[in-house]
């Protein structure tokens, strides 16, 4: 299933909100700015400028959060996110 199929039959909140997760991005040295900025815009569905915010803050911070929802909203952003050789983890 692909993921744009996924996000139609799951709301980023499922009806549990004590069950509210965050996708985080770790920085690595190997992917370019312009490559995260595009995964972000992609697969988390941010605009350009938040995307650019996140992609700053995980080089300069180590991580950022990215993405908050329920579990089983994130965790196919976060197959996706590591599909692309990206470090990312639900928390």
């Amino acid at each position: 299933m692909t993921i744009e199929k996924q996000k139609d039959r799951i709301s980023p909140v499922d009806s549990d909100k004590d069950n509210l997760c965050t996708l985080e991005l770790h920085n690595d040295d190997y992917h370019t700015f312009d490559y995260v900025i595009d995964s972000l815009i992609e697969i988390c569905e941010l605009d350009m400028i938040q995307a650019t915010q996140c992609t700053y803050l995980i080089h300069y911070k180590g991580k950022c959060d990215v993405k908050k929802g329920s579990k089983s909203y994130l965790l196919p952003m976060r197959r996706a996110l590591a599909n692309r050789d990206l470090k990312a983890v639900i928390k």
